[in-house]
């Protein structure tokens, strides 16, 4: 059997998992290797750690040319990446990644990684745990300097607002971040992109990745720009507004229910004190409905009651 011949080299098994799959629809068998130390968590250091991709000499030029008529090049004649989807998730967190393969790692759910076959794809869980760990600590270390008058317990409570799901979650949809999860088929099928734990999760994970490419002080930096305005707020009023719309759609989920809708039923008034009505909808069925001086008002309210409705008890 003639020696394979390496086509394609990168830092990023997710990147090598791509191109393995580009060229094997193509019916072009391919042998991939990996020079990467894979310990906690698998990145390159100094360039030295690389993924190949290998295939029979005679499938070497197509193999080439599969590859390149995937690439996208720019008017500046750089050719980027087959896979830079993430470009729009950098500007959103205001950083930029010396190693994207970590970016990738952080985005990449555990339905993704068991779906490949070649044992190169690693998920987010370990990444998750760290960035609950860094996360933790700095939203911590910032309510010690921030807020001396906070007694323990009221520096806990706001803690514990701050890093809970619903939060993440709503910090991860202003960044878009579910757009840019690698997901299973299945997880895909089933609404992954907005399930209020994959988004926390992802979120928590994409800390850890940024602290592992930039240090904590990139990453003390990305948590205080991101929950600058929440902490604002608790300075303010005391407490951080609670989200009831995204408690009530992480009650939902985790009752195998599907996601509530809100209809708007009607609205009164002036334009200048118009009042809006909304109901929220659980299966068809008009759960709460509640009024306010806008939509958003209207619906926050309508999930508060319809909270209270399922729960039983009272959303505070």
């Amino acid at each position: 059997m003639p020696d394979l011949t390496i086509i394609f080299r990168t830092q990023s098994d997710v990147e090598a998992s791509i191109v393995r799959g580009l060229l094997e629809s193509h019916s072009i068998p391919t042998v991939v290797t990996s020079v990467l130390t894979h310990a906690l968590f698998p990145m390159a250091i100094d360039g030295l750690g690389e993924v190949r991709i290998s295939v029979h000499p005679d499938d070497a030029d197509e193999a080439l040319r599969i590859i390149e008529s995937h690439r996208t090049e720019l008017p500046n004649g750089r050719v980027v990446r087959l896979r830079d989807e993430f470009e729009e998730l950098q500007q959103a967190t205001a950083y930029r990644f010396r190693d994207r393969g970590l970016l990738e790692h952080a985005m990449t759910h555990t339905s993704r990684a068991n779906e490949d076959m070649s044992g190169g794809v690693f998920d987010n869980e370990s990444l998750e745990f760290l960035g609950d760990a860094v996360l933790g600590f700095v939203i911590a270390d910032v309510l010690f300097r921030e807020f001396p008058e906070y007694d323990e317990g009221a520096k806990s409570k706001t803690k514990a607002a701050l890093v809970s799901t619903a939060t993440l979650a709503r910090q991860a949809e202003r960044l878009s971040l579910g757009d840019h999860l690698l997901l299973g088929r299945g997880e895909e099928k089933t609404g992954g992109r907005r399930k209020q734990a994959l988004l926390a999760d992802g979120y928590e994970a994409l800390i850890a990745a940024i602290y592992l490419d930039g240090g904590i002080e990139q990453a003390y930096a990305f948590i205080a720009r991101e929950f600058g305005p929440l902490l604002s707020e608790a300075r303010m009023s005391g407490v951080v507004a609670q989200d009831h719309k995204s408690a009530l759609q992480e009650y939902l989920q985790s009752h195998d229910e599907p996601l509530p809708e809100y209809r708007l039923a009607g609205a009164i008034g002036p334009d200048h004190n118009k009042q809006f009505q909304v109901e929220v909808i659980v299966r068809g069925e008009a759960v709460a409905s509640a009024s306010g001086p806008s939509k958003k008002d209207a619906e926050q309210e309508a999930a508060r009651l319809a909270l209270e409705r399922l729960t039983g008890g009272s959303t505070g």
